[in-house]
């Protein structure tokens, strides 16, 4: 140990064996001598390198591996409730016992709430759990404290991915930084809650049980949530607020490694993305500012089997851990925590220039500064439009219209020839067809135009330079003040698209008119627009780094080529704005025409004759093509509760647009003779939707299979049945099955549903007429009881299905039979369902 600091060094002998190594008292209080297992794969330089780093990384990765080694964890099962549980809260009562003698005291709780509510994501449907499971833990100095900041990350996962990045790393970082903040010699100022939450993956409830029903959330005063949608990378800050802008400023004050983006957080809120995360419980039901912080790289694997702890890199780990420890130590040492609200209002403008530094200010600054670029610029264009041209009128939008358009149809015919998502194992394939395409037509629009149109004189040419470039700062500018207007944040990207194009053509005025200095006025002129493009061009990168991986889960009914062409052409038009004018500059540009032609030609040609194929099983670099089977039995009885029909299958589903064309070859069985339609007059279509999903994934399939009969079958019954005073019928029910459940409704003939037991009571969400209420409950919970308030007038069909996650009851014969069909580059989420349906 280096005397008086926080770090030593391990000396390893040549011939010891790294698996059997332990360390003791590394980066640790003297004090502390837990064994630290040294895993094979750590290289010398990482193992320095953590050494300096105030968490013990060696630990993060410990705890990862425990927390993941117990396999998937969905809610209810064993892996979830008990292991993990009991990890969790035997890692807390060693940093209790090592601090106990420091100057803080911690103090853990179990918490399994019991509650309901309602969320517009997916649509919107109404959310009840049952004994789900939460584990808080409250580090405070030993005098107490009447202040919290709230860390949230959860521990459970989606049913088939071990969830090493979501979100078990975050948990395993909590963990590390709990034990940091333990052992610290000076008391905090306020106290801190580390909320290890057991039910994320099913639509946030235990963060609303938390919020809403434990005592200890009425001193939270502002949280840090940990969430991931990729695996590792930089953690980004894409949501922060609502307003109180000085959470911003402390994370950009202490945060080691800052990331963040104003535009990411206006985008995620703006529903574009389907996901969501706990910052909107702690938003909408806690009424609380925080900080959201995700992994957002390699999202194709999000979800996935592949979610592993060998694919996030360890100085992912320790830059995150880094950053949370540092701005938790900041915030619980603050006096504005104890009184935020005296410093609410306002927002921030904050944004990262190449993840080196971050820049913020207020939203008002902000403004002000966006109407003083505004001003000169109108100046500067009013004083152009003083001045003779001979240019003409032509701006060039009409080419902008025309390369889009031509993108989109290339886009379409990629689509119908069945070759669409050729660039999701490939996206450079993308940028070669649609990049080429939008460049090349861009480019043809200008020459044509200045040839044709203009003529080729070389002072008009040069008047025309200039009018293309005060076009596109103009159009620019327009962007600047409607988002300024609509009170948007991402105002800045125009601010700056406009302020250093605009300083940079007054320098270099002189030098705009004289051909013969055109290459020193190129170089000058690259070197004003450096800054912004460079950000705007790391924006694009963040854009395609989230959106491409979606494409793979987006459902069957959106074009993905349409979207990613778009997105291409967006970026193409963007990025060249500022550079149009050089094409009449130039002397000839057929040489890059004909360049740009031939890439096109040659990718086109390849991605036609099928050459790139979508999907990926490579270890290294996997894209999975997401399948969801179900084998399902479904019974459906009429008004007077007898037997109407009954059928089994296995029920598939495609996450994506290209459906089971690729998958059809390997496993024949599955093909168009068994796609299915939906029932309109069956609630959710009659089949046994596990999310309110309907509208994204229309096409899929049905293959008859055998009845199933797990051990714990689904038990539906009606209770009661009272007419009100109101004249309203009030249905009582009762549901036993498996921990997750999902309940439809829908009235028909007339009836209409005005009350239930869930929520505030009124029913809300009304997804074209029906109703979506998703259940789920930890260990040990009790029978689901449930009433429906219905109008007389008519006949309501109410139909539950159950879903069998984990255990001997999620696997059947036919099922597994059907999984070794599949080719290793499909990855399958499966389970077994009921799905019965009643009338009354």
């Amino acid at each position: 140990r280096h005397p008086g600091s926080n770090w030593g060094l391990g000396v390893l002998l040549k011939d010891t064996s790294i698996m059997d190594c332990q360390c003791w008292g590394l980066n640790r209080q003297p004090s502390d001598h837990r064994p630290l297992k040294i895993l094979q794969y750590y290289t010398v330089s990482i193992f320095l390198s953590s050494l300096q780093s105030d968490l013990c990384v060696f630990c993060n990765r410990k705890h990862l591996e425990h927390i993941t080694g117990v396999g998937p964890r969905p809610v209810g099962s064993v892996e979830n409730e008990v292991l993990t549980v009991n990890y969790l809260l035997q890692q807390v009562e060693l940093v209790r016992a090592e601090s106990a003698a420091g100057p803080h005291a911690i103090t853990v709780d179990v918490q399994r709430p019991t509650g309901s509510f309602s969320i517009d994501f997916l649509g919107g449907f109404t959310s009840y759990y049952d004994r789900v499971t939460n584990i808080a833990v409250r580090l405070e100095p030993k005098t107490g404290a009447q202040h919290f900041m709230l860390a949230n990350c959860h521990f459970d996962s989606v049913a088939n991915s071990p969830g090493a990045s979501d979100d078990a790393v975050s948990c395993a970082v909590m963990l590390e930084v709990l034990h940091s903040m333990a052992n610290l010699s000076t008391p905090l100022r306020h106290g801190v809650i580390f909320l290890f939450n057991g039910a994320e993956e099913n639509i946030l409830q235990a963060s609303h049980g938390f919020i809403t029903q434990h005592p200890w959330a009425k001193q939270v005063r502002a949280f840090l949530n940990l969430e991931a949608a990729g695996v590792g990378g930089k953690e980004v800050v894409f949501q922060t607020g609502p307003e109180n802008p000085w959470l911003v400023q402390a994370y950009v004050h202490a945060a080691k490694h800052p990331f963040a983006s104003v535009v990411g957080q206006e985008v995620f809120q703006s529903g574009i993305i389907p996901s969501d995360t706990d910052f909107r419980i702690y938003r909408d039901f806690g009424n609380i500012p925080g900080i959201d912080l995700a992994f957002i790289e390699n999202g194709f694997i999000y979800h996935t089997k592949y979610d592993t702890p060998d694919r996030i890199h360890t100085d992912s780990i320790q830059r995150a851990g880094d950053n949370i420890l540092a701005v938790l130590k900041h915030l619980v040492m603050s006096e504005k925590l104890a009184d935020s609200s005296e410093y609410r209002h306002g927002n921030m403008v904050f944004f990262d220039l190449l993840g080196v530094v971050v820049v913020a200010y207020p939203a008002r600054v902000g403004t002000i500064l966006n109407y003083i670029v505004t001003m000169a610029t109108f100046l500067y264009l009013a004083k152009k439009c003083s001045l003779p041209s001979n240019a003409g009128t032509y701006s060039g939008r009409g080419g902008w219209f025309v390369t889009l358009l031509s993108v989109l149809i290339v886009a379409l015919l990629v689509t119908l020839i069945g070759r669409s998502m050729f660039w999701y194992s490939h996206f450079y394939t993308s940028v070669c067809l649609y990049g080429s395409a939008a460049v090349g037509k861009m480019l043809l629009v200008h020459t044509l135009a200045k040839n044709l149109y203009y003529g080729v004189s070389e002072p008009l040419q040069l008047e025309l330079g200039e009018l293309f470039f005060d076009v596109s700062l103009l159009l620019w500018c327009c962007v600047l003040v409607y988002l300024t207007q609509r009170g948007l944040c991402s105002a800045y990207v125009p601010m700056l698209m406009v302020a250093f194009p605009l300083a940079t053509k007054l320098l270099l005025s002189g030098h705009f008119r004289n051909r013969g200095a055109s290459l020193c006025y190129a170089v000058l002129y690259l070197l004003g627009l450096a800054l912004p493009y460079a950000h705007l061009m790391f924006l694009i990168w963040v854009v395609f780094e989230i959106f491409t991986p979606i494409m793979g889960r987006s459902g069957t009914e959106i074009p993905p080529d349409v979207v990613l062409a778009s997105l291409v052409t967006v970026a193409t038009i963007l990025l060249s704005s500022f550079f149009m004018h050089f094409i009449y500059l130039a002397r000839s540009t057929k040489r890059v025409l004909a360049a740009l032609g031939t890439v096109f030609t040659v990718m086109f040609i390849l991605v036609s004759c099928g050459l790139f194929f979508p999907y990926s099983a490579d270890l290294a670099s996997p894209r999975p093509k997401r399948v969801i089977i179900q084998h399902t039995t479904r019974t459906f009885h009429a008004v007077d509760g007898s037997v109407e029909r009954m059928d089994s299958g296995l029920w598939i589903n495609s996450l994506d647009y290209t459906g089971m064309s690729h998958v059809t070859p390997h496993v024949p069985e599955i093909n168009d003779t068994i796609r299915t339609r939906c029932a309109d007059d069956l609630p959710f279509c009659g089949f046994p939707w596990f999310l309110p999903v309907k509208f994204l994934v229309k096409k899929n399939w049905y293959l008859p299979a055998p009845a199933v009969s797990p051990k714990s079958p689904l038990e539906f019954r009606l209770l009661s049945k009272q007419l009100t005073e109101w004249g309203a019928v009030k249905l009582s029910f009762e549901a036993k099955g498996p921990s997750h459940m999902s309940l439809y409704l829908l009235p028909q003939a007339g009836a209409s549903l005005t009350g239930w037991s869930f929520g505030d009571g009124t029913p809300q969400f009304d997804l074209n007429g029906e109703y979506f209420i998703f259940y789920s409950h930890g260990l040990d919970a009790p029978t689901w009881n449930f009433w429906l308030e219905v109008q007389v007038d008519g006949i309501i069909s109410v139909a539950i299905s159950s879903h069998y996650f984990f255990g001997d009851d999620r696997r059947t014969p036919e099922l597994d039979s059907l999984l070794r069909k599949f080719p290793d580059w499909a990855f399958t989420s499966s389970w077994v369902s009921m799905y019965q349906m009643y009338r009354y």
